[in-house]
């Protein structure tokens, strides 16, 4: 009788079991899933593209305005603007999609989880995506306005030089700013995992500190473009605010993992 709760306990932890084809079939189901979300988002992204531009075009608009230019972005060739079109509809399509691309991922990996393992998955999934969008809202109005306007005044030999900038370059370098700081701030999800599989301890991070410090600066450097101090320092204290933040929710999450593991001991016993 006992042997019988405890089997249907397990099967409702863990979920059924499928077959190494079975799982292949999911598996081309939920790619299949995803990859018509990201076309369906795409094509509608393709609307939202002119505005997506008219909206990353402000910031360097207001540089070029603050130093006396014209605000104008150009491009010099028939077919660049139309490329630049449809590669903002598929990275739209991307963003868009995530939410479906997310739970296709979950729905195949869910069935092999424990109950406790799939209520700390879906946290995961949403501090990843928050943290992301919260670094690309960082990057987008406190980093790139710096950045730019320190290249934009940044002014070569004579008076005759002016800034000519072609919209696909001026995209390509925001688009790559706004990317790296949103991968950036995942670095609590990042210190999270490492503690979390044993890999390094909330202790042995606080510890060497010092170490993380020297790591955060030569991010900071890679991460803006430009030897801008400001930008630069305003990097690093975020990296450095996330850094502590990461360690502190291991250290909390770390701390309950292991009463939880102690009160089932006691429980067995």
């Amino acid at each position: 009788m006992d042997s019988e709760i405890i089997g249907k306990t397990k099967e409702e932890e863990t979920g059924g079991q499928m077959t190494f084809f079975e799982h292949l079939i999911e598996l081309r189901k939920r790619i299949i899933n995803s990859l018509i979300a990201i076309a369906v988002c795409a094509a509608g992204g393709w609307f939202l593209a002119p505005k997506v531009v008219e909206l990353f075009a402000e910031p360097i608009q207001v540089a070029l305005k603050a130093h006396g230019y014209n605000p104008q972005l150009i491009y010099t060739d028939p077919t660049d603007y139309l490329g630049l079109l449809i590669k903002l509809s598929i990275y739209i399509g991307l963003v868009i999609s995530s939410p479906v691309v997310l739970y296709q991922v979950w729905m195949f990996v869910a069935p092999a989880l424990y109950k406790h393992e799939r209520s700390a998955v879906v946290g995961f999934v949403f501090s990843t995506v928050v943290l992301f969008l919260g670094g690309i809202a960082f990057g987008f109005f406190l980093a790139l306005p710096h950045i730019l306007g320190f290249l934009v005044g940044f002014q070569g030999p004579g008076s005759a030089i002016a800034p000519m900038i072609h919209v696909n370059s001026y995209i390509d370098l925001a688009m790559l700013v706004i990317v790296a700081l949103g991968l950036v701030f995942e670095l609590p999800v990042l210190i999270f995992l490492l503690c979390y599989f044993g890999i390094v301890t909330p202790k042995f991070l606080v510890q060497n500190t010092k170490y993380a410090v020297l790591g955060i600066t030569v991010v900071s450097a890679i991460v803006t473009p430009t030897p801008d101090a400001l930008t630069m320092l305003l990097v690093m204290g975020v990296m450095l605010a996330l850094y502590f933040l990461g360690v502190g929710i291991s250290w909390i999450a770390l701390r309950k993992r292991t009463q939880r593991i102690a009160a089932e001991a006691r429980g067995t016993t």
